[in-house]
């Protein structure tokens, strides 16, 4: 004789509590009452795998409908027959207990792998400690200060020979303090940003760059005037004042340094925290404030590299034997080669690596503007000073 099975209990062995899910069943059609879409889901009383007369509690399925009183149909994705109807006795109220127990971690944390703990955030920046670039960078930044420095004084010590004279030596020193102060200004990027060292970081090297661009137009605008003042009667003798230069530098220089400080002042750069794009990080960045004045001071130094260089390629031929006009061709050809292609590379990166590829272009710019403007001038003062003549630089030296 088959053995009675009591009124809470289900074949598979499993006491139930028939009053507490009815409950719980009816509260779940009430709710579908006003709104028929809600899905409810359940734990389903099933045969065991291993044995069918032992059971457990499969799921959860959706509740899709109630058949009856006490029968509802349940979907069961991967099965056979994927709806099914069960008596209310093998149906039992799922709760996500992950759900009810999670602790929402703060923004400087992150769950680990069993989400059952949140851990801190890695910061993210050019460190001296952890990053070997911060090594990288900040000797090349101290080599280029240090060779800069030793053509500046090779430049002082040979101030009255014709070559450093031949295109006016105080727009060669401005030039080479330009350059100093542009290397030095990767130090700015290095290190954790705070407010201070992002508010100097972009204007510092905007106005270093354009003070240097600014001594280049003024000596190919020299040139250019130098030989156009050759013939008799010329207009253009007016020209050759000694305050032309530094009036072009000094006009040149301002307006980008009116950009900087109307940046500083309207939307100036700030401490930005970045937790969102890498997970388990946080990026210490430099938010540029206002996207506007940012590319316009990319934008007037470009211009007047770009100024610079048409001046120079269109000069480069004059004669002399010394024309300094080809050798800034070639640093503004440069120049505008490095920006242009940091533009597109610095949308495209993020975090850290953003400073990385602004850190290339003034250090490649640096770079360029010093081995094109004086590299071949020291060569001929160290190595041919037989060239170093009045002579030989007005092209009379050759018999």
């Amino acid at each position: 004789m088959a053995p009675k099975i009591s009124k809470n209990e289900t074949r598979f062995g499993t006491p139930l509590s028939g009053f507490e899910i009815m409950n719980i069943i009816s509260s779940a059609n009430a709710a579908s009452e006003s709104n028929e879409n809600a899905p409810h889901v359940g734990l389903m009383g099933l045969p065991d795998q291993g044995s069918k007369f032992f059971g457990r509690w499969q799921g959860p399925y959706e509740i899709v409908e109630k058949v009856d009183d006490v029968n509802y149909r349940v979907q069961q994705q991967g099965k056979r027959k994927p709806y099914q109807v069960y008596h209310v006795n093998l149906i039992k109220p799922w709760k996500d207990r992950d759900a009810e127990n999670c602790i929402k971690c703060q923004g400087d944390e992150w769950p680990n792998e069993k989400r059952d703990q949140c851990l801190p955030k890695v910061l993210e920046f050019i460190s001296y400690q952890n990053d070997t670039m911060a090594s990288v960078f900040s000797g090349i930044s101290v080599f280029g200060c240090l060779v800069t420095s030793f053509i500046f004084r090779i430049f002082v010590f040979y101030r009255d020979t014709p070559i450093v004279k031949a295109n006016n030596r105080n727009l060669s020193y401005l030039l080479l303090v330009s350059i100093i102060l542009s290397f030095r200004s990767i130090f700015l990027f290095l290190g954790r940003p705070s407010d201070v060292t992002c508010r100097l970081r972009e204007t510092s090297f905007g106005i270093f760059f354009s003070v240097a661009i600014s001594s280049l137009l003024a000596k190919t605008i020299m040139v250019c005037v130098a030989f156009k003042s050759t013939k008799p009667g010329s207009p253009w003798r007016k020209w050759l004042s000694v305050k032309l230069p530094y009036t072009i530098v000094l006009l040149c220089s301002s307006i980008q340094i009116v950009i900087c400080v109307t940046w500083l002042s309207v939307s100036p750069q700030f401490q930005d925290l970045d937790s969102q794009s890498y997970p388990g990080k946080i990026i210490i960045q430099c938010n540029e404030g206002s996207d506007i004045c940012f590319y316009s001071m990319l934008g007037y130094m470009g211009l007047l590299a770009a100024v610079s260089f048409v001046l120079a390629f269109m000069v480069r031929t004059l004669p002399d034997s010394f024309n300094e006009a080809k050798y800034i061709t070639f640093s503004m050809l440069l120049f505008c080669s490095v920006w242009i292609s940091m533009i597109p590379a610095y949308l495209s990166t993020k975090g850290k690596y953003m400073v990385v590829v602004e850190i290339f272009a003034v250090m490649s710019s640096s770079a360029g503007l010093l081995v094109c403007v004086f590299f071949p001038k020291c060569f001929i003062i160290l190595f041919r000073s037989e060239m170093n003549r009045k002579t030989d630089l007005l092209g009379k030296g050759k018999e």
